[in-house]
């Protein structure tokens, strides 16, 4: 079973990505395929530099290529959840791989996302509402098939997950959209 996360930044993947860890799945990255890339051509790893090498990886392999790159550390029986899906081909590859995959996308407004950006302190994080609206209105669409997609990868989301209250109040969120998937079993215990 493949679970993808996808949101926008600051939204609360990682938490996600957390809590289904502590269920039992493994994690990866479509951003790790990106990493691996600039470490392998000795670049520091910065936003614009990942961007950049996502599409152009994107551009070399297809739209879906950074999915295709990490296919095959989703061989097997076991569970996964995957995030950093940022193209709706990198989606449709998952799901050609995977026939029970679903994608959640983690929701929250940006009035709570940017106080967690400057709290989580990573580079290139924006510091006001107009520079994250800058970054993200990149992100969001694109005539260029190499570049993210952010709202057609969320128009292909199999469930909304809210964060914008409390770790309690997602993880209940989270239960609650895989009962809806008919996934709650994958869960277990996990609180």
């Amino acid at each position: 079973m493949i679970v993808g996360v996808s949101g926008l930044n600051g939204a609360g993947k990682g938490e996600v990505v957390h809590f289904l860890e502590a269920a039992g799945f493994d994690s990866c990255s479509l951003s790790d395929v990106i990493r691996r890339d600039l470490s392998e051509r000795g670049l520091e790893e910065t936003r614009e530099r990942m961007i950049e090498a996502g599409n152009a990886i994107r551009g070399a392999l297809g739209p879906g290529g950074l999915a295709e790159k990490m296919l095959p550390q989703l061989d097997g029986e076991g569970r996964f959840v995957v995030d950093s899906i940022r193209h709706p081909a990198e989606v449709e590859v998952l799901r050609r791989h995977d026939e029970g995959f679903r994608l959640l996308w983690v929701e929250c407004d940006e009035a709570i996302r940017l106080p967690r950006m400057r709290d989580r302190g990573r580079p290139g994080d924006p510091e006001t509402l107009e520079q994250l609206r800058v970054l993200e209105g990149r992100e969001l669409e694109s005539d260029d098939p190499r570049a993210q997609q952010l709202l057609a990868v969320r128009a292909m989301a199999d469930a909304v997950v809210l964060n914008d209250s409390t770790l309690e109040a997602l993880h209940a969120g989270i239960r609650s959209d895989f009962a809806r998937l008919g996934r709650l079993e994958a869960l277990g215990s996990a609180s």
